[in-house]
């Protein structure tokens, strides 16, 4: 008995405690949360400001960066001085890239080795599970992918910009759109987002090409790397070029599929009146149809969008980018597998395949498990928000599902309301961002860690139609 009690006292809870803490999940929640309070503290300092900022906006702001989110309750571009807007631009790296991709890195300069569990988080986070190779050779190749990209991005930028802007502002507006834009977070200097006179095409298909590479994933990003020097090396013939591995493909596939179909969504359901002509109203569609599942830049006034065309945007937000990238939703191919397992289910077949390659039982239960938790967190929230925010004049049912999807898919399209929110629908949004970048199955991993059951109860039929 007095064993009994001994183990059920205060040390063996305290023991369970930190056994609790130290779980990668509860390092993964704790990074991100320290480091969003770390930067609304810096965004509240005097020098950060240019015209006073709350807490709660401070808040905000930190949480929509480092979830590489977007929505905004001060305009970024006249509230906060360059530093302040470089703070932000450092809250999006460290988000985009992941808080524990900074501490591999601040480990390996001071000479230190990560624990075991932090290694095993952050190959969960970039790399397959069956990804036998160096990873530290490729978590190289990874942030010199992500310094050339973005490095390039910000050339391509400041070319566009450089002959109608001073030197000086045009090389921190490339350098800041660059970061924000790899990073998938839709922050802009600009009070008109893309939607800024003056803004060319260079400037937009820039934007775009480094908003699909960052959504792509870093491991599908590598591998299109190396089949492409591997191509060049081998182009006077010799060995194969190295195949795409399945994730990749479906990866590919179901972006493109997304993407086109996305754009002639958009031009059946129709956009807003400003887009006179069919070159304009193609190229609107084609940047909001990329913009709209993960980074939340614009080119056009959302909010004048009818809603056939805001709904398409839910749908488009709700999916998101892929998994081990910046950007949010139930990723891509959580949606391929899902549609692979109801194809398979109505034919009656007991295996899911994809690609000729068979989907473990392990990763449906997750998919299925996944999808059920964004369903219940987001009907949760919208119900939420009607209740918090039914003093607002002039805010619908659409408005509040846009901004509450939008949240969750860290997107940061808004109909213009974000600033208009009560103090307790901008704290639901906050919780919303922070749920959505670090995803709603890792938080229920932490808090519900799988138990054994040792007891089966009997079956029991029920009808269901």
């Amino acid at each position: 008995m007095a064993k009994n009690m001994q183990e059920w006292g205060p040390r063996s809870s305290s023991n369970r405690l930190r056994e609790f803490l130290k779980l990668p999940e509860a390092i993964l929640v704790g990074s991100f949360a320290g480091v969003i309070l770390l930067g609304a503290l810096l965004l509240l300092l005097p020098w950060s400001q240019r015209t006073p900022v709350t807490f709660l906006d401070a808040l905000f702001t930190s949480t929509s960066a480092v979830c590489v989110t977007g929505l905004i309750v001060v305009d970024t571009a006249t509230a906060f001085t360059h530093f302040g807007q470089m703070v932000i631009m450092a809250l999006i790296q460290a988000g985009g890239l992941g808080i524990m991709t900074f501490a591999a890195i601040a480990f390996q300069f001071l000479g230190k080795r990560l624990s075991l569990k932090s290694q095993a988080l952050l190959h969960g986070s970039f790399f397959q599970q069956d990804v036998g190779v160096n990873f530290r050779l490729i978590f190289k190749q990874i942030l010199w992918l992500t310094a050339v990209t973005e490095l390039v991005g910000a050339t391509l930028l400041f070319l566009a910009l450089g002959p109608r802007t001073q030197q000086a502002e045009a090389l921190f507006a490339s350098a800041f759109h660059a970061v924000s834009a790899f990073c998938n977070a839709g922050f802009s200097v600009y009070t008109e987002n893309c939607m800024r006179p003056g803004l060319n095409l260079l400037f937009n298909g820039t934007i775009l090409g480094l908003i699909m590479l960052g959504g792509l994933g870093h491991m599908v990003v590598h591998e299109l790397w190396q089949k492409l020097t591997s191509y060049r090396r081998n182009r006077g013939g010799g060995s194969r070029t190295p195949r795409l591995s399945a994730h990749s493909r479906v990866v590919l596939l179901v972006s493109l599929v997304l993407i086109i179909g996305g754009a002639l969504g958009l031009l059946f359901f129709g956009l807003t009146p400003g887009e006179t002509t069919w070159g304009a109203k193609i190229q609107a569609a084609f940047f909001q149809s990329i913009s709209a599942r993960t980074a939340g830049f614009n080119t056009v006034d959302v909010g004048r969008l009818p809603q056939a065309s805001l709904l398409l945007l839910i749908i488009l937000m709700v999916i998101g980018g892929s998994p081990a990238s910046c950007a949010g939703g139930i990723k891509t191919t959580a949606f391929a597998i899902s549609l692979a397992e109801l194809r398979a289910r109505m034919r009656g077949e007991t295996e899911v395949n994809l690609f000729n390659r068979r989907i473990p039982k392990e990763t449906l239960s997750r998919v299925s498990i996944l999808i059920r938790l964004a369903a219940v967190w987001n009907i949760f929230g919208v119900f939420l928000l009607l209740a918090t925010e039914a003093q607002q004049p002039g805010l619908g049912m659409h408005h509040l599902l846009f901004e509450q999807i939008s949240a969750f898919g860290t997107v940061g399209l808004s109909t213009g309301i974000t600033d208009k929110l009560s103090a307790a629908g901008r704290i639901w949004i906050i919780a919303t961002m922070f749920v959505g970048r670090l995803g709603p199955l890792t938080l229920a991993i932490w808090f519900f860690p799988a138990k054994q059951v040792h007891v089966l109860c009997p079956e029991g039929r029920i009808m269901i139609g």
